[in-house]
C-alpha cells in the first residue's frame, strides 16, 4: 500500500508540474478561505500522546474520556498533512464535563485531559510551521450548570431541560462577557479562526457584533459556524447541499438531480458528515452498500465540487456510527488507509489548482447517478466524471466545452480521451468509478509525459532496490550473529 501511494503521489506531482498545469495554477499565494480544506477532529478521540493527563480515562468506554490530547495531535500531524488538509479544526477544548467538549465549565481554562496552555501553544506553532491553519470551537450556549459564570449574580442564565444552561441572550452583561471571552481565546492562542456553536437565542445583530470583534482583534481570522445562520459568517453549512450529497452517493443508481443545487448557490461548506449527527458510513451500511466504494465516489465529489470541503476525523477509515458516542470512536491508525491515499491525491490536485478551488462550475450531465461537470478558468479546464450507477455509462461532451485542440487526461486511473473527428469527447466509465480529467494540449507524442512516466518507474525501481538491499543486509547481519 505504501508503494502504491508513493507511485500515485509522485506521478501526480510530476504530471502536474512538468506537463499539465501552468505555473499560475500553483497555490503559492496567500490562501483565502475558499482555498482551504478542513479536517475536523475531536481532541479526545484522535491520539493519546501524553499519559500524565489521563485523568479518569477509560479507552474501553464510549462515553468516557479516551485520552486524546494536544501532544497526540502533534505526534500524528503528518497523518493530516499526508491527506492535504490546510486547516485543522480542534473542536471545543475548554474545561468540560464531557469528552466531546460540550457542557463547558469555563471560557478561560483548557481541559486538563487535552493538555496545558503551553502544549496547545506548541501545537498551534507547529501547525503554522507546516503552513496550515488551526481553528477551535466556542459554544455560546448549552454549557454546564456548574459553569464558572453561574456562581455569581453577574450573568443571567436559563436552566434547560437537559440539565445544561443557556445564557440570557438579551442580557448586556452576558453579551459583553461573551465577546471579551472569545476575543481573549482567539488572540491568546493565535488561532486562525473560531467556529461559533450553540447559537440558539442570539440574534443576528449580536452575532455580527461578535464576528466583527473577532476580526478586529485577530486580522484575517475566519469566523465559522456549524449552524445555518443569516449572520455574516465567513463560512456556514448548507443543509440542502449536505442532504443532496448524502442522497446522491449513499447508494448506486440514485436520483442525483438534487446535485444541481451546486449550480445555483454560492460556494460554502461542503460536507457529508458533521460530528453532531450520524456518520455517512452509517447510512451506507443501512442501505446495504459497500462503504469503500461509496466513499471513493463521494470523496471525488467532495474535493472537486465548488466550496470548502470539511471532513470529520475517521472518514479516512470509513468510521461508522448512528450517534455519539458510537460515532466518535478513538481513531485507529492501524486500519487500512487506502481511502486516505485517495483523499490525499484528490486534495493534492485541489491544492495545486486554483481552478479546482475557485473556477467556474458547469454541470454537463446529471442523470441517475452519472455525473459529469467542469471546473474552468482562463488558464485551464478540468472535467470530473462520476459514474455512480450499476453499469457502464457513457456521455457525449461537445468539444467547445473542453477547448480547442485538447485532450482529456485522467489523473486517477490514467484514462486518456481524445476529441473525435466529429468534434466530441465520449466519456465512458465502468460502474461505480470516478475520474478527474485535465484538459491539456493534444500535441500527439507527449515528451514531458513520457519523461514523467519514466521517472515514476525509475523511482519505484529505486524504492524496490533499497528494500531488497536492506533485506539482504539484515539477513547478512543475522547470519553473522547466529
Amino acid at each position: 500500500m505504501k508503494g502504491k501511494r508513493l507511485i500515485g503521489i509522485v506521478a501526480i506531482f510530476l504530471l502536474l508540474n512538468s506537463a499539465l498545469l501552468p505555473a499560475s495554477a500553483s497555490a503559492k499565494a496567500e490562501r483565502s478561505l475558499m482555498d482551504e480544506s478542513i479536517y475536523d477532529l475531536l481532541v479526545d478521540r484522535f491520539n493519546n500522546g501524553e499519559g500524565r493527563n489521563d485523568i479518569d480515562v477509560d479507552a474501553q468506554k464510549e462515553s468516557a474520556f479516551n485520552g486524546g490530547d494536544f501532544i497526540g495531535i502533534q505526534k500524528r500531524l503528518q497523518h493530516i498533512i499526508e491527506m492535504g488538509f490546510t486547516t485543522i479544526s480542534l473542536g471545543p477544548i475548554f474545561k468540560t464535563e464531557t469528552y466531546e467538549g460540550n457542557n463547558v465549565l469555563s471560557y478561560s481554562e483548557l481541559d486538563l485531559h487535552f493538555g496545558t496552555a503551553e502544549e496547545l501553544t506548541a501545537l498551534v506553532e507547529e501547525i503554522h510551521e507546516k503552513d496550515m491553519k488551526v481553528i477551535a470551537d466556542f459554544p455560546l450556549g448549552k454549557v454546564s450548570a456548574d459553569h464558572e459564570w453561574t456562581k455569581g449574580q453577574s450573568y443571567k442564565f436559563i436552566h434547560s431541560a437537559d440539565g445544561t444552561v443557556d445564557w440570557d441572550a438579551n442580557d448586556t452583561n452576558v453579551q459583553v462577557a461573551l465577546i471579551e471571552a472569545v476575543v481573549n481565546f482567539v488572540t491568546s492562542y493565535n488561532l486562525d479562526g473560531i467556529r461559533l456553536t450553540k447559537l440558539n437565542g442570539f440574534d443576528q445583530a449580536f452575532l455580527n457584533e461578535m464576528i466583527d470583534a473577532i476580526r478586529d482583534a485577530q486580522p484575517g481570522a475566519y469566523v465559522l459556524t456549524n449552524e445555518e445562520s443569516e449572520a455574516n459568517f465567513d463560512l456556514k453549512p448548507n443543509k440542502a447541499k449536505m442532504e443532496a450529497l448524502r442522497q446522491s452517493f449513499v447508494r448506486a443508481d440514485p436520483d442525483s438531480s438534487s446535485l444541481n443545487i451546486f449550480s445555483d448557490t454560492e460556494p460554502g461548506l461542503i460536507q457529508y458528515d458533521d460530528l453532531t449527527g450520524s456518520r455517512f458510513t452509517y447510512d451506507m451500511v443501512e442501505a446495504r452498500m459497500f462503504p469503500p466504494t461509496r466513499w471513493k465516489l463521494a470523496a471525488t465529489a467532495l474535493f472537486t465540487l465548488p466550496g470548502v470541503p470539511l471532513m470529520p476525523y475517521g472518514t479516512e477509515i470509513a468510521v461508522n456510527g448512528k450517534e455519539a458516542p458510537e460515532s466518535h470512536p478513538f481513531l485507529n491508525f492501524k486500519t487500512d488507509m487506502e481511502l486516505k491515499d485517495l483523499i490525499g491525491n484528490l486534495n493534492l490536485l485541489r491544492n495545486q489548482s486554483d481552478t479546482l478551488r475557485n473556477g467556474k462550475f458547469e454541470m454537463l450531465h446529471n442523470e441517475d447517478g452519472y455525473i459529469v461537470f467542469t471546473r474552468s478558468s482562463a488558464d485551464e479546464t478540468w472535467l470530473i466524471a462520476i459514474n455512480n450507477t450499476s453499469e457502464t455509462a457513457s456521455v457525449v461532451i461537445p468539444a467547445e466545452k473542453i477547448g480547442d485542440n485538447k485532450r482529456l487526461r485522467g489523473l486517477i486511473d490514467g484514462d486518456l480521451i481524445r476529441e473525435s473527428d466529429d468534434g466530441i469527447f465520449r466519456v465512458v466509465l465502468d460502474r461505480e468509478i470516478a475520474e478527474v480529467y485535465f484538459a491539456d494540449e493534444d500535441k500527439g507524442f507527449n515528451t514531458p509525459f513520457l519523461i514523467a512516466s519514466i521517472l515514476v518507474y525509475v523511482l519505484f525501481l529505486g524504492f524496490l532496490f533499497l528494500v531488497i538491499k536492506k533485506g539482504r543486509e539484515k539477513r547478512s547481519t543475522e547470519d553473522k550473529t547466529a
